[in-house]
C-alpha cells in the first residue's frame, strides 16, 4: 500500500482507516494490473493512463467514484445494495458492509468501456 500510505495514515478514525485499507487492498488483489495513484488527495486506480475508479472518505461514509457512466451502468445494483448515490459518487456508510460484487461490476465495466480511451476522463 505504499502509494496510499500517507492517505490512509491521514484517516483519523481507526475503524474507517481499516475499512478503507481493506477496500483498497481488495481492489489491488483482484485487479493487480491497475495502477495506484493519488490525485486531488484521493486514492484511485487507472488503466493505461485512464481513470477507472477513485475513493474518498468523509465522517459518515466511504465514497466510491466510477464516473457517471459507471454509476448509470450499475444504478439498479446500487439501489439494491441500499447505498445513497449522486451522479458522480456512491456513498458506502461506515456501518454497512461493502458490496464487493458491485465494486467489481463497476471496475470491470470501466476497464472494458475505457479500453481504447486515450484520455484520463471520459
Amino acid at each position: 500500500m505504499d502509494v496510499f500510505a500517507e492517505f490512509i495514515a491521514g484517516i483519523g478514525d481507526l475503524a474507517n482507516r481499516e475499512r478503507t485499507e481493506e477496500v483498497l487492498n481488495w481492489v489491488q488483489t483482484n485487479y493487480p494490473n491497475l495502477e495506484k495513484e493519488v490525485k486531488w488527495n484521493q486514492p484511485m486506480y487507472t488503466d493505461h493512463g485512464t481513470y477507472i475508479i477513485g475513493f474518498s472518505v468523509s465522517k459518515k461514509h466511504l465514497a466510491v467514484a466510477p464516473e457517471s457512466v459507471g454509476i448509470t451502468h450499475v444504478e439498479e445494483d446500487i439501489k439494491r445494495a441500499g447505498y445513497d448515490y449522486t451522479k458522480e459518487i456512491i456513498r458506502i456508510p461506515w456501518d454497512k458492509p461493502v458490496d464487493y460484487e458491485l465494486l467489481a461490476k463497476m471496475i470491470e465495466f470501466n476497464i472494458w468501456d475505457k479500453k481504447n480511451t486515450k484520455t484520463f476522463w471520459r
